[in-house]
């Protein structure tokens, strides 16, 4: 797998990667951007982390800065933040939640008080029963049936998606922890793909907590 700085830096820079291996002649794999003759979809695998949590801070005011507010205060506690959704506005007031490694939850937790305390909020709630789960591919920008076969797939196990996330390569979405199993299976079956394509992947940490 390649490193995510790696394929981020080639992107904004419009460098081709080639991927070759230090055992053997093989020509390997040239990594490039997508173009005409690249528009089907192509899944490659499932991934999916049963280490997360959802953190929301509830009833702030629906304003410039409060997004910057909160997310500038979980990157001063060292707490890296994953998927981020913001529910629609209600009398001025709206939701923020986001998802971070469940190993932080409890450095989290003073941080989100404090957070609620500044933007006036009514609280903040957690829940560590999270998985994420994601569809892995290329071609995914010009073929919306594959989020839609995703999300019917897991719809007719009955998982609730709790946050998505999409990407030209990849498709990910937040679940209760105890279907993941479920919803990986699924997924692998819906897609054809083999036993060596579901990885277990862990949720990013961020910076070491000074001290």
């Amino acid at each position: 797998m390649l490193a995510l700085r790696c394929v981020e830096y080639a992107r904004k820079y419009t460098i081709v990667i080639h991927v070759r291996s230090s055992f053997s002649d093989a020509e390997g794999t040239w990594v490039r951007e997508e173009d005409d003759s690249m528009e089907t979809a192509i899944i490659r695998g499932v991934t999916y982390t049963t280490d997360e949590a959802k953190v929301t801070v509830r009833s702030v005011p629906d304003q410039p800065g409060v997004a910057a507010h909160v997310f500038s205060a979980l990157a001063d506690a060292h707490i890296n933040v994953d998927m981020i959704i913001q529910n629609v506005s209600e009398q001025g007031h709206t939701d923020i939640s986001c998802t971070i490694p469940a190993d932080d939850l409890a450095a989290a937790n003073e941080t989100l008080a404090k957070i609620a305390r500044d933007l006036g909020a009514k609280g903040y709630s957690t829940d560590d029963n999270m998985a994420k789960v994601s569809v892995i591919g290329a071609g995914m920008r010009t073929n919306p049936g594959v989020a839609a076969l995703m999300f019917r797939t897991l719809a007719d196990l009955g998982i609730n998606l709790e946050i998505i996330s999409t990407s030209p390569i990849k498709i990910s979405c937040v679940i209760e922890k105890d279907r993941v199993e479920d919803a990986v299976r699924a997924l692998h079956d819906v897609f054809g793909l083999g036993d060596d394509n579901i990885t277990e992947d862990h949720a990013d940490k961020g910076a070491p907590h000074d001290g």
